[in-house]
């Protein structure tokens, strides 16, 4: 059996239920908050929001206003910060993410230890209340990780991560790698970009788009751009687009 069998039968024994999460729509207006303190006062959709920002009570009130809401998790990384962090094994812990220097790379190629720990993660966002999970940093073969990972690890290791997320009744998005969206678009229920306009790759997720599924996108106020025409860009493609900081804090600009 070649490496797509062997992740297709796996993912079919992560999915023990069927997904029952609200859906996601092309043109859902978003916020995306990952830094304290949060602001939950928002005329959106869709908030993708660090669970360590909210509790249950703020995602059931987000809910009751028909508000659907997105866990971040990194699974490509482990932060100082992380809760669970002594459970990761030395062996799975890489170098030091150089842009966030609060977080190492782990060797994604490592199903046995990193899937029952990521699974996890997406059941206490589940338990919270959370309607998605956003896997982050599925980029790990793109960086000087410490590790040998390829992109072939990198798309075995996300589909039986959204196996798993589909398996808990949540939904769960592609982060990032643009260039893996069509080996992914039939795997995922959303895509979340960063700077698609800036990085000039908005086109590289319209395979969502045309099936239906959103794109999230959130260009950033620390590189020059201009958010009017980035909008045009985010409207032609179909694309869900935002101003923030790097941080991702509270302040956001959305398009007219």
């Amino acid at each position: 059996m070649n490496l797509n069998g062997k992740v297709m039968a796996l993912a079919g024994g992560l999915l023990t239920a069927p997904t029952a999460a609200h859906a996601f729509s092309v043109g859902d207006s978003w916020d995306w908050q990952l830094t304290e303190p949060a602001d939950l006062n928002r005329s959106v959709k869709v908030i993708d929001l660090h669970p360590d920002l909210v509790t249950s009570e703020d995602l059931a009130t987000l809910k009751t206003t028909g508000i659907k809401t997105i866990c971040y998790v990194s699974i490509g990384t482990l932060e100082r910060t992380a809760a669970d962090r002594k459970a990761f094994p030395a062996e799975v812990i890489g170098k030091t993410y150089g842009d966030w220097p609060d977080e190492k790379f782990l060797d994604v190629r490592r199903f046995d230890i990193l899937l029952p720990l990521m699974k996890a993660r997406f059941e206490s966002c589940k338990a919270m209340g959370f309607d998605a999970v956003e896997p982050d940093n599925m980029d790990v073969h793109d960086n000087d990780s410490g590790f040998p990972v390829t992109v072939v690890h990198t798309i075995a290791y996300v589909r039986l991560l959204a196996a798993t997320a589909h398996g808990l009744g949540l939904k769960v998005g592609q982060k990032n790698v643009p260039e893996l969206t069509e080996e992914l678009v039939d795997t995922f229920d959303f895509a979340i970009a960063e700077s698609c306009y800036q990085d000039r790759s908005c086109k590289s997720y319209i395979a969502y788009t045309e099936a239906g599924k959103p794109v999230f996108d959130a260009e950033y106020t620390d590189r020059p751009i201009h958010f009017s025409k980035a909008c045009e860009i985010g409207k032609k493609y179909g694309i869900s687009m935002i101003l923030k900081d790097r941080e991702l804090t509270a302040p956001a600009l959305w398009c007219p």
